[in-house]
């Protein structure tokens, strides 16, 4: 293989080679702390908010570079009408439709000021931000509340039993949890082979098979890990399930969708993108109406763990999205990223997070850390850029 083709390779997956390197660090300076099943099972249900956060918020940065400053407010405001409807009895399935269609309706909000009266999306969304954490604070009164629902808990990853049973009931592992794994490796292989076979017969140009086959090994190993792992403490963890749909969802949108082209070429060149009978403020009002059905879904995720709702959520969990959409290679230009990268991001800044508190590392030396490492993903970011100009 020539160094060329090792130097693409490198660049391609610099966040992934980086990822292994955070892992292997907290991995020994923690003991092997950072990698026991009950960890393994926090840092995904601890993190559901960011990688649901930053499917949408790719979508907006796609367009142009352009963000939400609001998603953080939204899911406190968002949450806490929810909390508060399930506190008065009413249904918890009617609380989670009321949540869901209150975020559509404030992302039609900023989509409107946004896309249609040409506010830039960071004034708009800082306004939001603003709003929508008062807004929260009038509805639930400065006060915390709680949630009982037993059934909204457990289906959204609150409690102790928001995990999927195991149906062949194991002793002291969770066999369903590891047949999961199983089957999702089988799965991915048969879908990559069938990609392939389809690029193949239509005459395109197909990855060398032995990277392929490299790639699908390791893979299929680190989700057979991973669910190996979680089997030794509880199973699949409500919020996992939660998280592979909106990944799913989100990968065909961006991918296999005429709106998921066009989100791109706004973000590459937004006048070609008008001259050949795109309406640049659909797609623009697209991805901030996405954003904010992403951020009542983050809200009811945050407050199922939590199993209460407080004034104080959602602060700060719009940068984790930021930085977790940067950090995974969306470029700040607009016009690139992928679901998969958001991925790698958000795990990143989780296994950091989590790292640096098994260490006993101070909150605010935690925050110098993470600032860092976004800085330094935008100067790849910017520094790549000026070499493809």
């Amino acid at each position: 293989m020539s160094s060329a083709k090792i130097m693409e390779i490198v660049k391609k997956y610099t966040m992934v080679f980086a990822l292994v390197l955070v892992v292997a660090f907290f991995y020994f300076q923690t003991d092997g702390k950072a990698l026991y099943p009950q960890n393994l099972n926090n840092l995904i249900s601890q993190n559901a908010y960011v990688f649901v956060l930053a499917a949408g918020m790719l979508l907006c940065i796609l367009t142009g570079g352009n963000i939400d400053l609001a998603c953080g407010s939204v899911i406190c405001f968002i949450g806490g009408i929810g909390a508060v409807m399930m506190d008065k009895g009413i249904s918890g399935v009617f609380a989670v439709i009321v949540m869901l269609v209150g975020g559509l309706l404030v992302g039609a909000w900023q989509g409107f000021w946004i896309a249609y009266i040409k506010v830039p999306p960071f004034i708009a969304t800082l306004a939001g931000m603003y709003a929508f954490r008062g807004l929260a604070n009038v509805f639930m009164q400065g006060y915390t509340i709680g949630i009982r629902d037993e059934m909204f808990l457990k289906v959204f990853g609150g409690g102790a039993d928001c995990y999927v049973p195991d149906i062949f009931h194991g002793s002291n592992i969770n066999i369903t949890c590891i047949v999961a794994g199983i089957l999702i490796a089988i799965i991915y292989i048969a879908m990559v082979l069938k990609n392939r076979i389809s690029a193949k017969s239509k005459g395109y140009d197909v990855t060398p098979l032995y990277s392929e086959l490299i790639k699908m090994i390791v893979i299929c190993a680190v989700v057979i890990w991973v669910f190996y792992k979680l089997a030794n403490y509880k199973g699949i963890p409500a919020a996992l399930i939660w998280i592979v749909v909106v990944l799913l969802a989100y990968g065909y949108i961006t991918t296999k969708t005429r709106m998921g082209r066009y989100l791109y070429a706004v973000g590459g060149n937004e006048k070609a993108t008008r001259l050949s009978g795109i309406d640049p403020r659909k797609v623009y009002f697209f991805a901030y109406v996405n954003m904010g059905l992403m951020s009542g879904l983050a809200g009811i995720l945050t407050i199922a763990r939590a199993t209460q709702a407080q004034p104080t959520f959602g602060q700060g969990y719009e940068m984790d999205a930021i930085a977790a959409c940067f950090i995974g290679g969306a470029s700040a230009y607009g016009g690139e990223g992928n679901v998969f990268g958001i991925v790698i991001g958000a795990l990143l800044m989780g296994v950091i997070n989590q790292g640096m508190s098994i260490m006993g590392m101070e909150a605010n030396y935690q925050k110098v850390v993470k600032g860092i490492v976004l800085l330094l993903a935008i100067v790849f970011d910017v520094l790549s850029n000026k070499k493809k100009n």
